[in-house]
């Protein structure tokens, strides 16, 4: 069990000692291996999503980064405001580790730091993002022992590969050593995410759950790959409509201050807004075969003209 160890000012802090547990304690039907093996082939399909390995790669965008964190906010406020509602209930309780884990403040400074002191009216949640976050309302009001699935996937994840993001991020994007802006990936009271992870794996294999039950939580951890994977796709055919403006030789859609949703343009490749942005829609009537056609006819008879003219 944790203990309170004293903070530097003299009080008790919720930060814990964590025994090493052997990896000979571990039962093939503990509920820790069932999901490690159940869902490897999820977690294969998302880290070969091309948001993730373009994102490996420090091939991603400050705009998709930011949103990036905008989905991460509302999947974190759903979740940890059900984790909240269901802290006293023993299919959840044993996992219910708020000063650790949550991540909804971290969030919120990161976006502080992008949007500035009002990102709250500049964020809007996905749809992607908004099927996520329903399932995980669902989960926790009418089927709270399957709230394991989801707390396992995302924070599990953030104590492993969620540390090689952290530093691809900060590389890729030129942010602050002080870790403004990646303060979703600093988990301040962990002291060894090794040992922590070890811990949670235990809580969980001492959850008192029939095999139904523990199959039933597998399905859902699967389902919680597949809604993240649903987010990745959805970024990465934003980061691709970014990209194209840029490979087409055409001016930037957005220049990374303010609100991105502002440009018409760009709300316009989400389908949430009318093409109402005059630059942008000639550039794209430009783009058109016939167009150039015709463009291409009108400078060869202008060049024709001033060539004569100097003759």
């Amino acid at each position: 069990m944790p203990s309170a160890l004293e903070s530097p000012e003299g009080g008790e802090e919720d930060v814990l000692h964590y025994e090493e547990i052997e990896d000979d304690a571990v039962s093939p039907m503990d509920l820790s291996e069932l999901l490690k093996e159940g869902t490897k082939e999820s977690h294969d399909r998302a880290e070969n999503t091309q948001f993730v390995k373009d994102f490996l790669k420090g091939r991603i965008k400050k705009e998709l980064f930011k949103l990036a964190t905008v989905a991460l906010y509302f999947t974190y406020s759903a979740l940890e405001e059900e984790m909240d509602h269901n802290k006293d209930n023993p299919v959840f309780a044993p996992l219910y580790f708020p000063v650790e884990l949550h991540r909804r403040e971290a969030l919120a400074k990161d976006l502080k730091y992008f949007y500035g002191d009002d990102w709250k009216e500049k964020i809007q949640c996905s749809e992607a993002t908004q099927q996520y976050v329903d399932r995980i309302h669902h989960v926790g009001q009418h089927e709270p022992e399957l709230l394991v699935a989801h707390a396992y996937t995302r924070y599990m994840g953030d104590l492993s590969g969620g540390q090689v993001l952290k530093k691809v991020a900060q590389r890729a994007l030129k942010l602050p050593s002080t870790e403004e802006g990646i303060q979703f990936y600093v988990f301040d009271n962990i002291s060894n995410a090794q040992q922590f992870k070890q811990l949670y794996r235990a809580r969980m294999n001492a959850l008192d759950l029939d095999k139904n039950t523990k199959e039933r939580i597998v399905e859902e951890a699967n389902k919680a790959f597949r809604f993240n994977m649903q987010v990745f796709d959805e970024l990465d055919k934003i980061g691709r409509s970014l990209a194209e403006e840029a490979q087409d030789g055409g001016f930037p859609v957005h220049d990374g201050k303010g609100d991105i949703r502002k440009c018409p343009y760009y709300a316009d490749k989400l389908g949430t807004a009318s093409p109402g942005c005059p630059f942008h829609a000639a550039l794209g009537l430009a783009r058109q075969p016939l167009v150039q056609l015709v463009l291409a006819a009108c400078m060869a008879v202008a060049a024709g003209a001033a060539a004569w003219y100097i003759l």
